[in-house]
């Protein structure tokens, strides 16, 4: 169909429940794709650390979101999961696969971050961030693509960060774990594109979204600032070329068309939707 261009395509959204993966999980849907999500349930909460900006569901914002993209007319499946436990992803994706027979499309965006300073950056938070944000692709990653690569046909689309490619104090964890989606991306790129496989990466800058807000408070105690959400947020559209953060929705959009049968060319890339800003 012309108008669903992704129908009967399976994709599978990690932190799909909010922010810019529900926005990619509603656009996948918007195109015909069946698309199943899962993110970090509160019962999940307790193996958070302190430092960690994570944002947490009850079983009702699942399966909200779900709904919304049922409502699209596809089949929608929730799960709440914890991306580094590995026996959690298995039970997911196989749940996905008994479900929708297949994996054809597979979306990294779930992430977490925190801010702490090199000089006695703490171990745990470094372990936490770096298993989360790159460990946590590679575990969706190597089992998805077999399948792919046997069919002859798959698109997974990875979130990176503009911190990929930009160092910033107290960021030394987040951006050494994004640096090494975009690594992980490239390879993948390469190894899937003699099957029919491409794999790209975005790299978000500012945008809209639950996880934004939390991270707002985390910069403004480092930089020992009193200053309120609005207040930051107007402030720092300001340092943005295009004066505004991103909608999510823009993100997922982008996402998308990554993953339509005339984008097959573009893989191996880094893609920055940041309102012309470098971070």
């Amino acid at each position: 169909m012309a108008d669903k261009p992704l129908a009967g395509r399976k994709a599978w959204v990690t932190g799909g429940a909010t922010g810019m993966g529900r926005e990619s999980a509603l656009a996948l849907a918007g195109l015909g794709a069946d698309v199943a999500i899962s993110s970090l349930p509160v019962s999940e909460k307790g193996t958070l650390l302190p430092e960690q900006n994570a944002y947490t569901l009850t079983d009702a914002e699942l399966e909200s979101t779900r709904a919304e993209i049922a409502a699209q007319g596809v089949k929608a499946l929730a799960f709440g999961f914890n991306v580094t436990k590995d026996d959690q992803v298995q039970r997911t994706f196989e749940a996905v696969n008994r479900e929708f027979g297949r994996i054809d499309i597979l979306v990294n965006a779930a992430g977490h971050s925190a801010r702490a300073f090199m000089a006695n950056h703490p171990d745990p938070i470094w372990h936490a961030i770096i298993d989360v944000c790159l460990n946590g692709h590679y575990r969706t990653i190597k089992r998805v693509l077999p399948g792919m690569i046997e069919r002859k046909w798959g698109r997974i689309v990875n979130f990176a960060s503009t911190a990929a490619n930009v160092g910033a104090v107290a960021h030394a964890a987040y951006c050494s774990a994004k640096s090494g989606v975009l690594g992980l991306t490239r390879c993948v790129a390469l190894e899937g594109a003699p099957h029919g496989v491409s794999c790209n990466a975005i790299n978000p800058g500012f945008v809209v979204s639950p996880q934004g807000k939390i991270a707002f408070k985390q910069q403004l105690k480092i930089e020992g600032v009193e200053m309120t959400w609005e207040e930051y947020h107007a402030k720092s559209a300001e340092a943005i070329p295009q004066k505004r953060w991103i909608p999510a929705r823009e993100v997922g959009a982008t996402v998308a068309f990554l993953c339509r049968e005339e984008a097959f060319g573009i893989t191996g890339q880094d893609i920055t939707i940041a309102g012309g800003a470098l971070w």
